[in-house]
């Protein structure tokens, strides 16, 4: 009798942790459709190293049972398949991150030599160079570091390293300035947070604009990409904007030229080199990056990064994703004030691919193939109208990667983002 029992519950512990595990594996696969789910939806790929431990135990113990159910002659219950199937399932799809990394591995780096040309990387400099060379041996084939390497001052000398989506990435040490004020606008402080490396110098800079649909988010966020970045020999700047829908477009353009005029003016007293300095933004910080970046009367940035940032406004909102977890029409009437027919100039002027009518700064596309806020298909139409009027740009393109991928910093999909960025911004800012 105990021994039944034990077996039962047993038999239940395992089919509850199978349904948990296919459950959220199946997010990898599955679109949002409401903002709850959607962070599954970002979430389950870049977790998905955990999520193969997940579904793998509880399918070793029931192909276990099933064994012993067999050799013994007992009859292998209902309950007893479900959880053999749910793990099974949740396994696959678990999976399907890691068995894409090769090849996606290999497509951005075409998509480096494609935009950047084939000796891009001799251009860096010589001690940059050394530092991103690999470290794995054959009996390291994920990358991990030698003794005698120091990874955590270094950049990374591989796309993936499955260690670190279990151990996370080491960020290193920095000098952390918070709350520096570079402007008030209708008597709104706003304020930027500082990420300087450890030892005093002068340094390339980063001016780094955080997402949140234009309506929320602070300096703060992502503040491991930051810190990450100031550690291995950037100044890093983390800027504050006015939000919708109190403030309107062009507000937050406003605000970002305020602090790249105050970083320029002060750029010597924060360790920073004015003449190499480059922009990088997600999602909304993402758009207002290259806004700022393409504009006529820009001040001079050598570099762009956008992390599946809007492009075209106006076709965002006539043709949003289906589905449309977080509203996209009522998102842009909120920053612009109304639709596109009512307010056309103002969606042409809000939209960074109006502006790509002449060479403009290099520019990084980072964008999720699966990405249902800004679909992928609007970052490909921008890569191709940059490269038509001569600009340097390169896409990359992560196939099993959601908008916001990178708020998972050991995920797969930001290790490979982090990897390319920091080659990019070497060869920009050499």
């Amino acid at each position: 009798m105990k021994h039944l029992i034990i077996r039962k519950l047993l038999t239940s512990l395992v089919l509850l942790v199978s349904i948990i595990g296919f459950f959220l594996s199946s997010w990898i696969i599955l679109p949002a459709p409401n903002y709850p789910l959607l962070v599954l939806g970002v979430g389950a790929p870049e977790v998905s190293p955990w999520l193969i431990l997940l579904n793998a135990i509880p399918l070793a113990i029931a192909t276990f049972q099933f064994i012993v159910s067999a050799r013994v002659g007992r009859q292998y219950s209902l309950w007893q398949r479900l959880a053999l199937g749910a793990s099974l399932v949740g396994l696959i799809f678990s999976l399907l991150p890691l068995v894409q990394l090769p090849a996606t591995e290999q497509r951005m780096t075409a998509a480096m030599v494609e935009g950047l040309g084939a000796d891009y990387m001799a251009s860096i400099p010589s001690e940059v160079q050394s530092n991103m060379r690999s470290t794995a041996s054959p009996l390291q084939p994920f990358g991990h570091p030698t003794a005698d390497a120091s990874p955590w001052e270094k950049p990374r000398s591989h796309p993936f390293v499955l260690a670190d989506a279990f151990r996370g990435i080491k960020t290193g040490e920095v000098r952390y300035t918070p709350n520096i004020q570079f402007a008030a606008p209708d008597g709104v402080p706003l304020k930027m947070d500082i990420y300087r490396p450890p030892t005093v110098g002068n340094y390339p800079a980063i001016i780094i604009l955080y997402g949140g649909a234009w309506q929320y988010g602070n300096p703060k966020a992502n503040a491991d990409f930051s810190r990450y970045m100031a550690a291995r020999g950037y100044t890093i700047f983390a800027i504050d904007y006015r939000h919708a829908p109190r403030y309107r477009f062009p507000a937050q353009l406003d605000d970002v030229r305020a602090a790249l005029g105050y970083i320029r003016q002060y750029a010597a007293k924060y360790e920073a080199q004015p003449d190499r300095m480059a922009l990088l933004g997600r999602s909304a910080g993402g758009h207002l990056a290259m806004l700022a970046a393409y504009q006529p009367d820009a001040l001079p940035v050598r570099a762009v990064v956008s992390y599946y940032g809007p492009f075209n406004l106006t076709e965002g909102y006539r043709d949003p994703p289906n589905p449309d977890p977080l509203n996209v029409r009522g998102l842009l009437s909120a920053f612009l004030g109304g639709s596109p027919d009512q307010l056309p100039e103002q969606y042409i002027k809000a939209s960074p691919a109006s502006y790509v009518k002449q060479p403009l700064p290099p520019t990084l596309l980072v964008h999720g193939s699966r990405d249902h806020v800004v679909e992928v298909r609007f970052a490909r139409d921008m890569y191709k109208r940059l490269r038509a009027f001569g600009s340097t740009s390169v896409l990359l393109e992560i196939p099993w990667a959601e908008h916001a991928f990178d708020a998972i910093f050991n995920g797969p999909s930001n290790q490979l983002a982090l990897y390319y960025t920091e080659r990019f911004f070497a060869w920009a800012l050499k």
